[in-house]
């Protein structure tokens, strides 16, 4: 079962209970019919809203990747593109090596996150004619 981990990175905490739970079954950590955490548990265990978690549960449910059980509980609906393993441990290891360069010229985790999160997805700029 996946365990919920928050940082104070300035993303809205549904959108990392998201993200975590895209990630562990787009990595295998997850399979299809496995169960995630009540969100009782969630709760005890972040101390969070249960609204937020109940946003996460919702925004993954209609992308399809988990589905409710009246009475039941959510469970994994369906499996992501894994990534490929044949090139996953050659990429793991270059981004370790990457994020000790990073660190080395000084760069914190949150630097660090700003840095992946401005290369991954640069802001639009609009230009006024």
């Amino acid at each position: 079962m996946i365990e919920f981990h928050l940082e104070r990175s300035g993303v809205p905490t549904y959108l990392q209970l998201v993200q975590q739970v895209r990630q562990a079954v787009r990595l295998g950590v997850l399979k299809q019919g496995d169960p995630l955490p009540t969100v009782k548990e969630v709760v005890g265990t972040l101390t969070i809203n249960p609204d937020t978690v109940l946003r996460a549960s919702r925004q993954v449910d209609l992308e399809g990747i988990v589905e409710g059980r009246r009475g039941v509980g959510t469970f994994v609906a369906a499996n992501l593109a894994p990534v490929p393993p044949s090139g996953e441990k050659e990429l793991r290891n270059a981004l370790r090596r990457w994020l000790e360069r990073a660190r080395a010229a000084g760069l914190d985790d949150a630097a660090i996150a700003m840095l992946f999160d401005d290369t991954l997805r640069p802001p639009v700029v609009s230009r006024v004619a």
